[in-house]
C-alpha cells in the first residue's frame, strides 16, 4: 500500500518536479553508496529501496513522454 501511494504522488507531479526528485533521489543513493564504502552505512537495504524509486521515478517520466 506504501508503494502504490508512493507511485500515485509520482503521478500527480510535473515533470520538472520529477526531474528534480529524480535528481535528488541519484545524490541520496550516491551518499548512501558512499557511506556504505566507508563502513557507516547501518541500513544498507536502503540502498536498494532507493534504488527502485529512482527507477519508478523514471517510468513514470517515460508514461508522461509517451502521453503527451
Amino acid at each position: 500500500m506504501k508503494i502504490k501511494s508512493y507511485v500515485e504522488g509520482l503521478k500527480g507531479k510535473t515533470a520538472v518536479e520529477l526531474q528534480e526528485e529524480l535528481v535528488a533521489a541519484k545524490k541520496e543513493l550516491f551518499n548512501l553508496r558512499f557511506q556504505n564504502a566507508t563502513n557507516q552505512l547501518e541500513n544498507t537495504s536502503r540502498i536498494k529501496e532507493v534504488r527502485r524509486n529512482i527507477a519508478r521515478i523514471q517510468t513514470v517520466i517515460a508514461e508522461k513522454a509517451n502521453v503527451q
